[in-house]
């Protein structure tokens, strides 16, 4: 008899610990899940092949690219006529490649179908299918499913926040020259989403935080007074910074969704304003730079800095 309650116990303690052991793996597996399953995917190609989307109306379109090639360099692609939606619709379309940043520009001659234009950025990615998977692991739904275009494959997704973007995949690889300095993407997001959204990110970028400062100088979005939250990101996609704020925002903040980098601001505002560029908000120095915010014709608006703050 005690030889079989001894079996007995014996059987139950080897059941508890592999029950145990089985707990301890799937709760495991749970916390790696949505993290790993984004981390399968490395899909960026690299900053030279993201781009700004800026649209613009028709009559705008030709003074957009003068006053943009005027301020940072560069030249465009020649001009073509294209649908670039899944649903009809007829747009002028060029890239405006600069050594500071690209842009995508478009010019619809008809009502642009929604959500286009909400679209701050396109990312190139090695294999859509994959990115479209990476993504939806990290978090983000896809607004506009997969849809061909004349070059290749695209899709617009969407992350926590409300931060939209577009993915590319072309038929066949472009071939750009890197950048002389990567461009920043500016996300401004509330508080509620800042954490939801980093976290996705980073999962589907492979990126990582290089700053986060509870304490920025409030003078970057228009409140001298006041501090907010800035963190600076960086991937193979390039930079990003998101910026966290009540939407308390004076105008022309959050309109910018890139800032360019440039060896000397003053010297690029005096050809932005010589090729009809407002400025909107006149140089200052906060943090590690120094900065403005211009206006270019047909309404796009951007941050130009200068790194290493100085006296405006």
């Amino acid at each position: 008899m005690a030889a079989a309650r001894h079996r007995s116990m014996s059987l139950e303690v080897i059941m508890m610990r592999s029950l145990a052991a089985a707990a301890a793996l799937w709760a495991a597996l749970a916390a790696v899940g949505p993290a790993q399953a984004g981390a399968e995917a490395a899909v960026a190609v690299a900053p030279q092949y993201d781009t700004t989307h800026v649209y613009v109306a028709p009559e705008d379109v030709d003074r957009f690219v003068q006053s943009f090639i005027a301020t940072f360099g560069g030249r465009s692609t020649k001009q073509v006529v294209a649908t670039v939606t899944p649903t009809p619709s007829s747009t002028t379309s060029q890239l405006i490649q600069t050594p500071v940043g690209t842009v995508s520009l478009f010019g619809f001659t008809t009502p642009i179908p929604y959500p286009f234009g909400t679209e701050r950025t396109g990312y190139l990615v090695t294999d859509m299918d994959a990115a479209i998977k990476a993504a939806r692991a990290a978090g983000a739904a896809v607004i506009v499913q997969t849809f061909p275009d004349p070059i290749g494959r695209d899709a617009v997704i969407q992350w926590p926040g409300g931060v939209n973007m577009q993915f590319y995949w072309h038929t066949t690889k472009p071939d750009y020259a890197p950048f002389a300095t990567v461009p920043e993407n500016r996300v401004y997001v509330s508080p509620d989403s800042v954490e939801a959204f980093v976290a996705s990110f980073r999962t589907f970028s492979h990126g990582r935080v290089v700053s986060d400062d509870a304490k920025a100088p409030g003078i970057e979005i228009g409140r001298p007074s006041d501090s907010y939250r800035r963190l600076r990101l960086a991937s193979d996609f390039g930079r990003m910074t998101v910026l966290v704020t009540d939407g308390h925002l004076p105008y022309p903040y959050g309109h910018e969704t890139t800032g360019y980098e440039v060896a000397d601001l003053g010297a690029t505002l005096a050809k932005a304003k010589a090729a009809g560029v407002s400025v909107l908000v006149e140089p200052y120095a906060a943090g590690d730079r120094t900065a403005a915010i211009v206006r270019f014709p047909g309404g796009y608006v951007a941050e130009i800095h200068q790194l290493g703050a100085k006296a405006p």
